[in-house]
Order: C-alpha cells, then sequence, then structure tokens
C-alpha cells in the first residue's frame, strides 16, 4: 500500500517508462493491421503494437520497436465468450497482471464508451468513461464518428486523468495528461485504454 493506505498493482518490473506524466499512442496510417506507436512527450517511441488480423480473443502484445523482439506487455482478453470483454494487463517480464479492464458492454454499445478498472483480483478501482454528450453524438448524429473522443479516468471515486482523441480525417492520436494520477499508478493501464479504445471501439463504429 501507499502512504495513504491504498494498495498497489502486484509487483511488476517497474520501469521509468510506465510512470511517466504523458503519453500518446499514433496510428500508422496505410497499414492493413491496427499498428500503433507509443510515444513520450518529446516523440521519442517507447512501445509498439500490431493487431494480429485474425484472432478467437484479443491477445495484444505491446514491443519495445517495430522490430517485435523485445515483449514488454500485453493485453489479453480472458474469455473467448465474454460480452463484457475482460482484458487483463501483463508485465511480459515477470508474467504478472498489472490491472485489469472490463467493458461496460450497455453503455459502450448504446451511450458512451466506459471500462472499469479492476484490480488483479477482480474488484473495482475505478474507470474510464467518455462524456456523455459527445459520445451521443459521436453514436447517433451524422458524421459523429468525426467528433474526437474525451475520456474521464477515476480512481477510487477520484477524477485524475483525460484521455483525449485528436481531431483527426485520416490516422487516429490519443494522448493522456498523468500528472494528477497516483505516482504508484502503473500507466500501462492507461495505455491498454487508449490501445483499446484505437483497435476495438473504433472497429466496432
Amino acid at each position: 500500500m501507499d502512504s495513504q493506505g491504498i494498495p498497489r498493482p502486484p509487483g511488476t518490473a517497474h520501469s521509468p517508462l510506465w510512470f511517466q506524466n504523458y503519453y500518446r499512442i499514433r496510428k500508422k496510417v496505410l497499414a492493413i493491421a491496427n499498428q500503433y506507436r507509443i510515444e513520450d512527450a518529446k516523440g521519442s517511441m517507447l512501445g509498439y503494437s500490431r493487431q494480429k488480423i485474425i484472432r478467437i480473443k484479443e491477445n495484444i502484445k505491446i514491443f519495445a520497436d517495430d522490430s517485435m523482439t523485445n515483449e514488454l506487455f500485453r493485453i489479453q482478453q480472458e474469455q473467448i465468450m465474454d460480452m463484457w470483454g475482460t482484458f487483463a494487463v501483463v508485465d511480459s517480464a515477470t508474467d504478472t497482471v498489472v490491472l485489469k479492464l472490463r467493458r461496460q458492454a450497455i453503455s459502450s454499445g448504446f451511450y458512451v464508451d466506459e471500462y472499469l478498472l479492476l484490480d488483479a483480483n477482480g474488484q473495482t478501482v475505478g474507470r474510464v468513461a467518455e462524456r456523455g454528450g459527445r459520445g451521443l453524438a459521436r453514436k447517433y448524429l451524422p458524421g459523429g464518428s468525426l467528433v474526437p473522443e474525451q475520456l474521464v479516468v477515476e480512481f477510487y471515486g477520484q477524477p485524475v486523468a483525460e484521455i483525449k482523441q485528436q481531431f483527426k480525417i485520416v490516422g487516429d492520436i490519443w494522448e493522456v495528461d498523468c500528472s494528477r494520477v497516483p505516482a504508484f499508478f502503473d500507466r500501462r493501464t492507461l495505455l491498454s485504454c487508449m490501445l483499446l479504445m484505437g483497435m476495438i471501439e473504433r472497429d466496432r463504429k
């Protein structure tokens, strides 16, 4: 636990890469498969991911670069027949679950995109939810798919960050300011949420 009594995620490889205050993910354009690079505030590559085209369930691997030789972490769907979509964020070096994300199927399908943040034991510790007005506009207005997403990150009931999608006709860029996120909170959970938004939520629409 931290000094305030809030439980920390299970022991993982605590690389400083996953405790920074700003991240951006950028989609590669003109590519058959979904491909994203994770960048820091200066645009340096921190990670790279390419989604498989044919898959029974999601197993999204994030590598150090596009050579895909050094796996850093992965986003692993727990069940094939899981309409709620529970995804474990797993540290590849230790095979330890950092946190989990559970897609709220009903709200994400009809109203706003929403994911619960769960600890390794499946207990809710927070959520990531789209702002209501934007979500309805994106889903139901003509040309709504061009409206950028904005999602509020809550941790133990307190808003701590926003995930923002940039307006782009071609391509896909997401960014998150983590300056108010607790220092011990492993940012790979938020990066995983951003990748799921790009690779899965956008493909559903």
